[in-house]
């Protein structure tokens, strides 16, 4: 049975294992360079005593290809559960095939269970190299931007676990709906809302954040909103800021910043009424009064500066983080939670197949 299940799946693998090639020779050629370079960058710069705008800027060093990278790595598990996961079962009853395959000497039951731990692991073991791969060429790049977290789920051990979730949403698809195109839609669209649930729901609750508070300093404190996507997400996920005024964030290198809130002394946030009435019209036309941050008058700072100061008798900055030293313990637990969650899957999909009629 497992040499029936890799006869099958061989073409599919061998084409992996080429794309896979492709890419390890990519970073082969062009890995060694990004690490001397880096190198001769913390040596040129260690001297003055500071190297933030030298790793800025190597930090942007082939960002088009960094992120192209973390893209595939993150499509990968996807593909895997759409092209792999969906049709394994869904293209034996839609072909009328099953009747035959089912009634052998193999049980449907044993045909399953070893078709997911063959094509799953295979699955698993393509994602997880590319992943290693991947992150030895990028951790020059990494390291300049400080920001590990921000690049979590394209490297290490999460992409592993994203494929293992995928492959077994795939399956059960393909289980539930028998039909291969619509399964194959279905786990792609499942899998996409499970992604972007485990980025912005679950991995905030798997070990409580740290807090962390400041002061309100005026220099660097002015009004916004944070609009991009990720952002967005966040803020419908877990909360976002209960008025325009935003301090500037920290700096805390390789650390997880979640979220930072103006808030009282018994943690209540600040409100743009409560801002409204301390600072009568700060908050009425024009552009944001972010000194430091955009083009103002003297006056609009002015302004801008004594109403923080007046804020600050009152309210300070709570910072919501993950340290740096918490990364591995956040890789092993996503990885745990999607390994786990894929073995439930498998287990109803095994008791789908055997318990159920499927016509």
């Amino acid at each position: 049975m497992i040499r029936l299940t890799w006869r099958q799946l061989r073409p599919s693998a061998l084409g992996a294992c080429g794309a896979l090639l492709v890419v390890a020779a990519l970073a082969v050629l062009t890995g060694p360079d990004l690490a001397r370079t880096w190198t001769a960058t913390l040596a040129a710069c260690r001297p003055s005593g500071d190297c933030t705008a030298a790793a800025a800027a190597f930090a942007r060093t082939d960002e088009g290809l960094r992120a192209a990278l973390g893209t595939l790595v993150t499509v990968v598990p996807g593909l895997i559960g759409v092209f792999w996961g969906a049709p394994l079962v869904a293209r034996e009853v839609e072909a009328g095939t099953f009747p035959l395959v089912w009634t052998q000497s193999v049980t449907r039951t044993r045909w399953l269970v070893v078709k997911l731990a063959v094509i799953g692991l295979a699955g698993m073991m393509v994602t997880g190299l590319l992943s290693a791969v991947v992150t030895g060429w990028a951790a020059p790049m990494d390291d300049a931007g400080a920001a590990v977290y921000a690049t979590f789920g394209q490297r290490d051990l999460a992409p592993v676990g994203y494929a293992a979730l995928a492959f077994a949403i795939g399956v059960m698809a393909g289980v539930l709906v028998r039909r291969t195109v619509p399964a194959m839609a279905l786990a792609l669209v499942a899998f996409v809302v499970v992604r972007v649930g485990v980025t912005y729901g679950l991995r905030p609750r798997l070990i409580p954040p740290l807090h962390r508070t400041l002061a309100l300093d005026p220099a660097s404190t002015g009004l916004g909103s944070a609009v991009s996507p990720g952002s967005i997400l966040n803020a419908w996920f877990n909360g976002g800021p209960s008025s325009a005024l935003l301090p500037e964030t920290p700096r805390m290198p390789d650390a997880w910043i979640y979220s930072l809130r103006v808030v009282d002394g018994a943690g209540r946030d600040l409100t743009d009424p409560v801002l409204n009435a301390t600072c009568p019209g700060i908050t009425g036309g024009g552009p944001p009064a972010a000194a430091g941050h955009v083009a103002v008058s003297q006056d609009a700072a002015d302004r801008m500066h004594a109403c923080v100061a007046r804020i600050g008798a009152t309210y300070h900055e709570l910072v919501t983080y993950q340290p740096a030293g918490r990364y591995w313990t956040l890789q092993w637990a996503e990885l745990a939670v999607c390994g786990v969650t894929a073995l439930a899957l498998g287990a109803f999909c095994v008791w789908w197949v055997r318990r159920r009629p499927i016509s």
